[in-house]
């Protein structure tokens, strides 16, 4: 199973406090040294899509504080810090300002708390006016963010449609993927991917009428499909009706994002097989309407699989 949203508290370390000191022999005056500084947190993509995983059981993550300063002038130790990997392509949000950040790359970090400056301690707090101070920093405590993380596959093709329209099945035969697949509706329940040469395709969980306010699995998963370069648009052969099948889901991504409908789309008539020719030509026709590219597929058809391989791998 795949995590694709969490939220979690991030704390920085605080800064250690500042040292109360005076020589004992020889030397006259303080001698109390800083705090160390607080640990940071920083972020770390990586090509792992289930590193969200680890915030499913754990929401809040602190760095040690700094060190207390010490006596002779000696600084505390500053805290180390705490390094975190997510996902290429998670949209972190700071649900108290409202600032976003977002990793694009595969070893990309991002410092995303600071960890607070250690206090200064007496010996560097005397002066002319007071060269005895009996009181030294506490420290600044490090920055803390609550983060809403979201998940955006960065694939480079986007499977959509209807429930079974054969997207799973599809995946699988293009790909190593061993996505879930059956003859009922829903079957799959999160996105699964799989890798053509390199290129990766993502199958989005079947939509229906009403997804973007929620309906069936709802819009949860189309923005998994937000940043895919071409969308494959699969429908079923089976289907009674194609062009409304097709306009059903076009309308639930444009509600969604208006931005789907300038992307790239390939039309796949899935499921061919169980027609004959001349049913197969007619409903071609009437996709081709549509002015998009279209192209018949079947999982139990090699040579219609390796056409639609080689148009992936052209592009």
């Amino acid at each position: 199973m795949i995590v694709d949203e969490a939220r979690v508290t991030l704390e920085a370390g605080h800064g250690g406090p500042g040292k109360v000191s005076f020589y004992k022999k020889g030397q006259r005056g303080p001698d109390g040294g800083g705090g160390g500084r607080g640990g940071d947190i920083i972020l770390r993509a990586t090509s792992d899509l289930t590193a969200l995983n680890r915030f499913a059981g754990k929401d809040y993550f602190k760095v040690p504080d700094g060190e207390p300063g010490q006596s002779n002038q000696k600084a505390g130790r500053n805290a180390p810090n705490l390094e975190l990997t997510i996902p290429v392509g998670t949209l972190l949000t700071d649900t108290g300002s409202g600032e976003t950040f977002e990793l694009t790359a595969p070893g990309e970090t991002l410092l995303i708390c600071k960890g607070g400056l250690g206090g200064l301690g007496n010996f560097a707090l005397r002066s002319a006016r007071n060269t005895t101070p009996l009181k030294a920093q506490t420290g600044l405590p490090g920055q803390k963010r609550v983060l809403k993380m979201s998940l955006r596959f960065l694939a480079n093709f986007g499977l959509v449609g209807l429930p079974n329209s054969g997207k799973s099945s599809l995946l699988n035969e293009l790909t190593a993927a061993n996505a879930r697949v059956g003859n009922y509706p829903f079957t799959t329940l999160e996105p699964n991917l799989g890798v053509l040469n390199g290129k990766i395709i993502a199958d989005i969980p079947g939509l229906i009428a009403g997804a973007a306010e929620g309906k069936g699995l709802g819009d949860k998963f189309l923005k998994h499909a937000e940043k895919v370069s071409l969308l494959l648009h699969t429908i079923s052969v089976e289907s009674e009706d194609p062009q409304h099948d097709y306009q059903v889901v076009r309308a639930e991504l444009e509600k969604y994002n208006p931005e789907f409908l300038n992307k790239r789309e390939i039309i796949l008539l899935t499921k061919s097989d169980l027609v004959d020719s001349v049913s197969l030509t007619k409903k071609m026709t009437a996709l081709k309407k549509l002015k998009r590219s279209v192209l018949p597929v079947s999982v139990h058809d090699w040579d219609s699989l390796e056409v639609l391989k080689k148009k992936l791998l052209s592009l």
